[in-house]
């Protein structure tokens, strides 16, 4: 019983370290709106009906995203996020020429993907790619910039 405490004691310490290793994702809300319609008549009577509206896909993209891309972290806040993932689903089309565009910007607001899918599942895969592999590159700059210690600095200056 007390390895089994330690043992969640020591995870629940060592969480915080390894999230911060993951990009922050800010998943922007989606206003896509579906409309369909459709009429009939025959010489004895007319007929004719529709329907539609709001479909969101915000809850729907941060699931897919947490299912496909687990090294990144979904966050609320879109002032601490690393990235802003914009997806919009389009709707009220036929099946086959519905698309999905995404656009993912870095902390910087500079757009670093935009395309156009035919499944979500794409979208929110691409979307992914571009994050992990941004990221990488964002993580290495860092450390190429992180300050020297104080006896390379002092060395280098007697050279």
């Amino acid at each position: 019983m007390r390895f089994l405490f330690l043992s969640c004691l020591v995870l629940a310490v060592l969480s915080p370290s390894f999230a911060g290793d993951n990009p922050r994702v800010y998943v922007s809300g989606s206003r896509s709106w579906e409309v369909k319609a459709g009429s009939g008549g025959t010489a004895g009577g007319f007929g004719g009906g529709g329907g539609g509206g709001d479909r969101p896909q915000t809850a729907e993209i941060i699931k897919t995203l947490n299912q496909r891309c687990p090294r990144v972290t979904i966050n609320n806040n879109k002032e601490k996020a690393d990235y802003i993932v914009l997806l919009d689903h389009e709707g009220g089309k036929d099946l086959f020429l519905r698309d999905n565009k995404v656009v993912v910007f870095n902390r910087d607001g500079d757009a670093v993907m935009s395309k156009s899918t035919r499944t979500l599942g794409n979208a929110v895969k691409d979307a992914c790619e571009v994050i992990t592999r941004n990221w990488s590159g964002v993580k290495a700059r860092a450390r190429n910039s992180e300050p020297q210690d104080d006896k390379q600095a002092e060395g280098e200056d007697k050279n």
